[in-house]
């Protein structure tokens, strides 16, 4: 590729990026605002509306629920989507390529139509309202990402490895511990990260699945925008964006994240 060929494609992916994260920076720029409304640029800058979310019990209430719910469906889902991987990879049977194309199911479906559909189905069954249904549609939504990053480090595990601790006399739950978590770990905690950052930042699902008690911080988000303008919304916006960028930092540091993302086989 020429020079002037890199310089186009150096600034057309620089406009993408910027598309991208402009409506965040605005975001972040308005919740340090002073105002009693929504504005851009701010007249003054203020920590106004983040001292004043104590005010907002609703708000808190609903963080610490997005907060439990996406580590316990997280820690779900790293469970099943590593058995899963470990199925999928390591064994040829009948229904296999069936039982992994329902497992990734939610990969390629809209997400609207994995709400609805989880809503009928606990509809059809009569299933009350509770954490539970929410619990359970996260950790459909997440078990894919598990399977697939997991799967990706199962793609080029050297099973000689176990087969020599099995051989020096190591029994199946001693190499597994010994041998094979410590080499898939990357891949574990990759899908453990991305698997709790979807499920606290899930608002397609869980619009369908909440009760009026139980309503997850992007649902909170998402239903003050309809009745109110204050900033207070862009500073929670903040908070959840902070949590979630501190998490992908985190992961980056410790097994290369972006190897997970968009390309697990690099």
């Amino acid at each position: 590729m020429t020079d002037r060929g890199r310089f186009v494609l150096g600034a057309v992916n620089a406009l993408i990026y910027a598309f991208l994260v402009a409506p965040i920076l605005v975001v972040i720029v308005v919740s340090f605002g002073d105002a009693p409304f929504l504005q851009f640029p701010p007249g003054r800058l203020s920590l106004r509306w983040y001292t004043s979310l104590g005010e907002y019990p609703d708000f808190l209430a609903s963080f610490g629920l997005s907060l439990v719910l996406a580590a316990t469906s997280a820690g779900a889902a790293t469970v099943v989507g590593t058995m899963g991987a470990f199925a999928l990879a390591r064994h040829r049977f009948r229904g296999r390529a069936l039982l992994s194309a329902l497992v990734m199911a939610p990969l390629v479906l809209p997400g609207l139509i994995t709400g609805i559909a989880l809503l009928q189905f606990f509809s059809l069954f009569r299933t009350e309202p509770s954490f539970f249904r929410l619990f359970v549609g996260h950790l459909i939504v997440t078990v894919p990402y598990v399977v697939r990053s997991v799967g990706a480090v199962l793609v080029g595990f050297d099973t000689t490895l176990e087969e020599a601790a099995r051989g020096l006399g190591a029994g199946p739950v001693t190499a597994t511990r010994l041998i094979t978590l410590p080499l898939i770990k990357p891949g574990l905690i990759a899908g453990a990260l991305f698997a709790f950052i979807l499920s606290f930042d899930n608002v397609v699902v869980s619009i369908f699945l909440t009760t009026p008690r139980l309503v997850p911080l992007p649902i909170q988000i998402y239903n003050y925008v309809e009745s109110s303008a204050r900033p207070i919304i862009a500073s929670v916006s903040t908070l959840q964006i902070v949590v979630i960028v501190v998490l992908v930092v985190v992961a980056e540091k410790l097994v290369g994240f972006s190897r997970y993302v968009g390309g697990a086989e690099r």
